[in-house]
């Protein structure tokens, strides 16, 4: 039987070495979602399908599938993103993005929605540039993962109260549920000792900037003035 040739667009995620001279790829594709792909000799130096298969990479790729393994067949780079390998900062956070791809993005299941995120994120992360202090990187980060954890059916309420369901009063201070939203004070202070462990504390202006994440306002967010505290909030919630 003949086999057949798949071609596509790709994202290299990760890479596992598999033999002396092969490896193992994650790939997040624009047509069948994340696929587990063998590089075949892909190691030696005079591979030609090695250039375009470095992490972090965007490719045009032809596989096939075997019995055991999807083979690569050809690549054609597209784009290095050459910054995210270059910059310490840049490579940590695509690594964060990319294991989040990894551990929350069921495989073979095709998503325009989150390769839409993932291009954009990567293209923000190898062009922005940066100024001493500079948290914006960061930020990229966290647009993605909220915009991921949304399309995946996790979006958080930010606008009324978990428990009482009341909009909620810009005046309050609000605490984060375990269970995907904010609650405000009146609540809180009606919760068991025992309940409150599963809030955790957040401020007015970390909710105003969650909201404009998650309305996509990537031309407001990226001007935005964010104090200390706010982004200690933030990577607070993350865990």
């Amino acid at each position: 039987m003949p086999f057949t040739y798949l071609r596509t667009k790709g994202f290299f995620l990760e890479k596992k070495e598999y033999s002396a001279d092969s490896r193992i790829f994650n790939v997040f594709t624009k047509d069948f979602g994340i696929i587990h792909i063998f590089g075949k000799a892909i190691r030696k130096i005079k591979s030609k399908l090695r250039a375009g298969t470095e992490i972090f990479s965007l490719s045009e790729i032809e596989f096939i599938q075997g019995k055991i393994h999807k083979t690569l067949t050809d690549v054609v780079l597209l784009n290095k993103f050459k910054n995210l390998k270059t910059d310490s900062d840049r490579f940590q956070i695509a690594l964060r993005v990319s294991k989040d791809i990894n551990n929350l993005v069921h495989e073979e299941e095709k998503d325009d929605i989150i390769w839409q995120l993932l291009k954009e994120t990567f293209q923000r992360l190898n062009t922005w540039k940066l100024k001493v202090g500079s948290w914006k990187l960061e930020i990229i980060y966290h647009y993605f993962f909220w915009n991921l954890i949304s399309i995946l059916g996790y979006k958080p309420e930010l606008y009324y109260c978990h428990i009482c369901r009341q909009k909620l009063s810009l005046e309050n201070i609000y605490l984060f549920s375990k269970e995907n939203g904010i609650i405000c004070k009146s609540c809180f202070q009606k919760t068991n000792k025992t309940d409150q462990e599963l809030y955790s504390n957040i401020n007015i202006n970390t909710i105003k900037i969650l909201r404009i994440i998650l309305k996509k306002d990537w031309e407001m967010l990226k001007h935005l003035k964010i104090k200390e505290e706010d982004k200690n909030n933030l990577d607070s919630l993350l865990n």
